[in-house]
């Protein structure tokens, strides 16, 4: 399969793996470039530029394939030297960056000095707009079955993806409730370059998440994430545990919700934990839709394969059957 996201990034199989906070190490990141799709590192995973710097380093001997790195801009209660993470990318050399939330504007002259192809998030098409506009190389665009922040449209992939193929000159990759060879053969046929997955590699033998988290997610359903901070105007999807549960129940409360009032209950740490330990119920963690259709725990290489043979069957015996003769 050859579509301009794997001819622009050298990539054999136009499958990237999105940054995710505590998972994007260099071991996933490693697994999946070399399984021939595109592994990313999660930069602010990463205590420190320096951290992040080895990091980098420590997926270089794991892989010769091409490998990103994340940058998640958003406001925090402890300032993040942003400019810092970004330096450190640049002088590692390298070639591929993921960035989200806030607008990368401030960080392109550096990126783009450096020879960095820049893959923006975006949930809706106005940002697509405005990322395609400030010189971002591409966008991966999320719609509302995704992890994390799918914004406040509530807009899904069946719309979003076919707007984007519609009004946007720059390429762009289909992000959110895609892990399988149906979503992929579906995201080209609506005029993406490729897909992002994130919530379908946690659940891989090199994902550095507790065994029973990934299992977790193998036997959820559709209906096992929750959306909360709805009342905040800053909308995450997570799985759907007793903790999400007690969030939904405090921000229906009458009368606004204060972040105070949730802070213990969603504290970064706590999934950390989670993910270490294997406790389900000791914080939040970000989860899509998509998890309603994982049924297995394989490794990078036999998933990606998987899909990509799968859509390719799809598309070549399933859909030309379709056509007259």
């Amino acid at each position: 399969m050859q579509t301009r996201l794997t001819e622009m990034l050298g990539i054999q199989h136009p499958i990237i793996q999105g940054g995710m906070q505590w998972v994007g190490l260099a071991e996933l990141a490693s697994a999946v470039s070399n399984a021939g799709g595109l592994g990313i590192i999660t930069g602010l995973t990463q205590p420190t530029p320096e951290d992040l710097f080895k990091e980098i380093a420590r997926c270089r001997e794991m892989t010769d394939k091409p490998f990103g790195v994340n940058l998640t801009i958003l406001p925090t209660i402890k300032p993040v030297p942003y400019e810092e993470y970004a330096l450190a990318i640049i002088d590692s050399g390298i070639k591929i960056v993921e960035t989200a939330g806030r607008n990368p504007e401030p960080f392109l002259p550096g990126f783009k000095a450096a020879g960095i192809t820049v893959i923006h998030k975006c949930t809706s098409i106005r940002h697509s707009l405005k990322a395609e506009k400030i010189g971002c190389d591409m966008v991966s665009v999320d719609g509302f079955e995704c992890a994390g922040h799918p914004g406040e449209d509530d807009v899904t992939n069946l719309i979003l993806l076919p707007l984007a193929a519609k009004r946007l000159k720059i390429p762009f990759i289909a992000s959110g409730g895609l892990g399988d060879g149906r979503g992929l053969a579906a995201a080209l046929a609506m005029g993406a370059e490729g897909i992002n997955m994130g919530t379908r590699f946690m659940v891989t033998k090199e994902a550095p998440i507790h065994a029973k988290v990934k299992q977790a997610m193998v036997d959820a359903s559709e209906l096992d994430t929750s959306l909360i901070y709805r009342s905040l105007s800053n909308t995450a999807r997570v799985f759907k545990n007793s903790v999400a549960q007690k969030v939904v129940e405090i921000e229906s409360k009458p009368g606004a919700t204060k972040f105070e009032d949730i802070q213990s209950l969603v504290a970064g740490v706590k999934g950390r934990e989670l993910f270490d330990g294997g406790d389900l119920d000791n914080g939040i963690w970000s989860a899509g839709m998509i998890v309603g259709l994982i049924d297995d725990i394989p490794s990078c290489e036999e998933l990606v394969h998987r899909i990509v043979a799968d859509a390719e069957q799809i598309i070549g015996e399933r859909l030309r059957q379709i056509l007259p003769v």
